[in-house]
C-alpha cells in the first residue's frame, strides 16, 4: 500500500493549522497581536493633532494610517513571531518537526502563516478603519501600498527568527524585539514624519528596517514618492528581507540554547 504524498503547501499548512491552534491558546500572545495594534494609531493621532503636518505635505490621516499599518507588523507579526518560534524551540517542537518530512524553510514558514495572515487582515482591517473615519481618499499609487504592505510582511517574519535565533528563553522573548520596536516607532516616520526630522537624521532613519514600509504605504495615498524614492525604499527594504534570510539560515537554532 503506498504512502499518500504531500507537497510544501500541504504540509505548511497543516503546521499552521496546528500554530493557529496553539495561539488560541495563548491568551497574552492574543492580546499583543490584536489589540495592542488597534490602541495605538489613537496615540498617533493624538500626537498629529499637535504637529505642523501641512509643511510635511502630510494630514493626520496619512500619518496615522501607515502607522498603523507599521504597528501591526511589529506587534502581530513580529513580537508575536519571536515568542512563537523560541518557545517551540525550548519544547523541543522545532526539533521533532526536523525529523518528519518538513524541510528548514517549511518549519518557518508555516509557523509563520497565522501571524503573517493575522497582520494582513488586521492591516487590511485598520487600512479601511482609517480611511472611513479620517476621511481619507482613495490611493494615488495603490501599488505601492501594496508592495509595502507585502514586502513588511516578509520582513517582519525573517527579522523574528533570526530574532528569535538570539533570544534565550521564552521569558526573554519578551525582551529581545523591544529594541527594533522602540527604533521603529521612534524613527520610521510612524509618530513623527521624518520631514519634521533634521536631514541628517533623516538620513539615518531612512535606512531603518521598517521605514521604507511606512514610506511605501504613505506613498500609495499621497502619491508624493518619485521613482527614485520608491526604489530606494524598495530597495531597503530588500535589502533587509535577504539579509535576515541570510542570517536565519546560518545562526538559527533548532534547539534549546544551554
Amino acid at each position: 500500500m503506498s504512502t499518500p504524498t504531500t507537497t510544501p503547501v500541504s504540509r505548511m499548512t497543516s503546521l499552521a493549522r496546528a500554530e493557529l491552534t496553539l495561539l488560541g491558546r495563548s491568551k497574552g500572545t492574543l492580546f499583543a497581536a490584536l489589540f495592542v495594534p488597534l490602541i495605538l494609531p489613537l496615540s498617533v493621532r493624538s500626537a498629529a493633532e499637535e504637529m505642523d503636518l501641512a509643511e510635511a505635505g502630510l494630514t493626520p490621516g496619512t500619518l496615522v494610517l501607515p502607522a498603523a499599518v507599521g504597528f501591526s507588523l511589529l506587534f502581530a507579526v513580529y513580537s508575536s513571531l519571536v515568542g512563537v518560534y523560541v518557545v517551540r524551540r525550548e519544547e523541543l517542537v522545532l526539533k521533532r518537526l526536523r525529523t518528519g518530512e518538513l524541510r528548514d524553510g517549511e518549519i518557518l514558514g508555516g509557523s509563520a502563516l497565522p501571524a503573517v495572515l493575522t497582520g494582513l487582515v488586521q492591516c487590511l482591517l485598520l487600512i479601511a478603519g482609517c480611511t472611513v473615519l479620517l476621511d481619507l481618499s482613495a490611493p494615488s499609487a495603490p501599488h505601492l501600498a501594496v508592495i509595502g504592505l507585502l514586502l513588511g510582511l516578509v520582513m517582519s517574519a525573517a527579522l523574528a527568527a533570526l530574532t528569535a535565533s538570539y533570544t534565550r528563553t521564552g521569558e526573554s522573548a519578551q525582551v529581545t524585539p523591544m529594541p527594533l520596536l522602540i527604533v521603529s516607532m521612534l524613527g520610521s516616520g510612524m509618530f513623527v514624519p521624518l520631514e519634521l526630522f533634521p536631514d541628517k537624521l533623516a538620513s539615518i532613519c531612512e535606512l531603518l528596517p521598517l521605514t521604507p514600509v511606512v514610506s511605501l504605504v504613505r506613498g500609495g495615498w499621497t502619491g508624493d514618492l518619485t521613482a527614485g524614492e520608491s526604489l530606494g525604499a524598495l530597495t531597503v527594504a530588500l535589502a533587509w528581507t535577504l539579509l535576515a534570510v541570510f542570517a536565519v539560515r546560518r545562526r538559527f537554532r533548532w534547539e534549546p540554547r544551554r
